[in-house]
């Protein structure tokens, strides 16, 4: 299974039988998403930064919320979150999506507002690879990611969400929450390739290059 960052939040995970893209943006953002194609699209609100669907190719089921769902041998399961730390009174609803790829299980966590209560950590137990918001603004910020890294426990963290050279608005640069897990440097990379059996004994912080 590879694991490549497009920016934002939006990740291309390419697995043994499908590919599945997470949260596709629109030109406007800063990013060059470019044409890719998929078999499934996740998409965890209907922000337009998070729900350029039209921009992916290759007729995807689009998975807009939660539930079970079943495609081409990946299962995908919707967990209902909040866009805010007020239950959604203020941003609304959010969806985190795990996806199992491979026997990999990755959990994607949108525009995330809160850190976890205790049913949706149970709903979203055993995840390996953990992709999460660290920027603030209008997701968690860098101290919240981490507990919320503390609370499910994957083998593998990528950060997303945060200021870049293509996007910078007033999201904190992902150096705040490195500092917050511990983490002194990482060069990031372009992709990641796991497999069941390679993943990390303890957890490990990875930072991946946008794919433009």
């Amino acid at each position: 299974m590879d694991i490549t960052w497009l920016g934002h939040s939006c990740f291309k995970i390419r697995g043994s039988h499908a590919t599945v893209i997470t949260d596709p943006y629109p030109p406007t953002l800063g990013y060059s998403l470019g044409k890719p194609t998929a078999h499934i699209v996740t998409v965890s609100h209907q922000h337009p930064s998070h729900a350029y669907v039209q921009g992916i190719g290759g007729e995807p089921k689009l998975i807009t919320g939660p539930g079970e769902y079943e495609v081409r041998d990946v299962l995908v399961i919707g967990i209902a979150t909040f866009h805010d730390a007020a239950r959604g009174r203020k941003q609304g609803k959010n969806t985190a999506y795990l996806v199992e790829v491979d026997e990999v299980s990755v959990c994607h966590l949108g525009d995330l507002g809160h850190v976890l209560t205790a049913d949706q950590v149970e709903g979203i137990e055993g995840v390996d690879v953990l992709l999460l918001p660290v920027g603030g603004r209008s997701t968690i910020n860098a101290s919240m990611a981490a507990e919320v890294v503390r609370q499910l426990e994957p083998k593998v963290v990528v950060p997303m969400h945060y200021r870049t050279k293509a996007v910078s608005g007033e999201l904190e640069p992902v150096e705040n929450f490195l500092k917050e897990m511990g983490v002194i440097q990482i060069d990031p990379q372009p992709k990641l390739s796991l497999t069941k059996s390679s993943l990390p004994v303890s957890m490990q912080v990875f930072l991946l290059d946008y794919a433009s």
